[in-house]
């Protein structure tokens, strides 16, 4: 084993995790079919920006979206829906965890590989838990899967049940669920792998939603679980010392789009409460981003923790305080 390699593993054993939170556009980019070669393409240039804080010492995990994925998933349940069997929407997520989590393995193998390092990568198709009870159940709010016209909006929902809403003049999509994840069911294993200084990417999607009956028993539940919610969970029980939330803007900003727009280099918990509050971050944007940052800084037992909201080529500055947006207690 070559002393650097050696050197920089027992490194990765002994460093408290930075939990990573890929954004949708790290994989799949707007405007594209987001076909596999794509998915691959822009995972491997993913990859080279997160291998390049682990080559500086940062024991990373990995979290991920599957929006677009899932999305397509159930369309093609749909489009086969005369010949086979239909697909639960949490068995669809556990399969898109399972197949995204091979790609970013694969691409990550490939980008240490690249730089001389290597460890074992470990995906995990993760199970999390929520309160079957939740509100959300009684009102879902999340979009998924295609656009379709009224009749078609319509047909779904007298014969499958679906919630659906009008995006558009005349489209609709179906709605599903978002409830809070509470517990992560796999996290003693995933805790164990970190510790080892694997490289672990568990967690794909905000995890494949279950709930546990009056025995006890884990039941799947047809919802989707916001990953940056679920990723703030993880670095808190990880007793993680950063989280970073990923996405397609260089840093948060005050009144987004307009003529006086600010961008934001640190937020205080209490601000950043204060701004969600007056409506600064839009509800399906960077609202449950921010919501995250606060719910996994005011949550955990680490004083120093922060967490950082910050776009993919940015990474390695956003990490040393160059980038990004820092949210921290104080």
């Amino acid at each position: 084993m070559p002393l650097r390699f050696f050197t920089w593993f027992l490194t990765m054993a002994n460093v408290r995790p930075t939990v990573i939170a890929l954004g949708g556009n790290a994989i799949s980019v707007p405007g594209e079919q987001g076909n596999i070669p794509q998915q691959f393409a822009h995972m491997s240039d993913t990859a080279r920006y997160l291998t390049g804080a682990m080559a500086d010492g940062r024991n990373i995990v990995i979290t991920h979206g599957n929006g677009p994925q899932v999305g397509n998933v159930l369309r093609r349940v749909e489009l086969a829906s005369s010949e086979m069997y239909p697909l639960p929407l949490e068995v669809c997520v556990a399969d898109t965890q399972a197949g995204m989590g091979y790609m970013i393995g694969q691409c990550m193998v490939n980008a240490l590989k690249k730089r001389g390092l290597e460890t074992d990568v470990t995906t995990l198709v993760t199970n999390v838990l929520v309160d079957k009870s939740d509100p959300a159940f009684r009102r879902p709010t999340k979009p998924i899967g295609s656009q379709m016209p009224r009749d078609q909006a319509e047909t779904h929902r007298d014969k499958d049940g679906w919630s659906i809403v009008e995006v558009t003049d005349g489209i609709y999509r179906r709605i599903v669920p978002s409830p809070i994840p509470k517990e992560i069911i796999e996290l003693n294993t995933i805790r164990r792998l970190v510790d080892d200084g694997e490289l672990v990417i568990c967690c794909g999607g905000g995890g494949v939603p279950v709930t546990r009956d009056e025995h006890g028993m884990l039941r799947g539940a047809a919802a989707v679980i916001d990953k940056d919610r679920t990723s703030a969970l993880l670095a808190r029980k990880l007793n993680a010392d950063t989280l970073v939330i990923l996405t397609a803007v260089e840093q948060v900003c005050l009144n987004f789009g307009k003529p006086d727009q600010k961008a934001l280099d640190t937020l205080t918990i209490s601000e950043a409460k204060a701004y969600l509050k007056e409506g600064h971050f839009a509800e399906g944007s960077m609202g449950p981003k921010i919501e995250a940052a606060v719910d996994f800084v005011e949550g955990s037992s680490n004083p120093d923790a922060v967490a950082i909201i910050a776009e993919l080529p940015q990474l390695t500055a956003a990490l040393d305080g160059k980038s990004g947006t820092r949210i921290s207690r104080n």
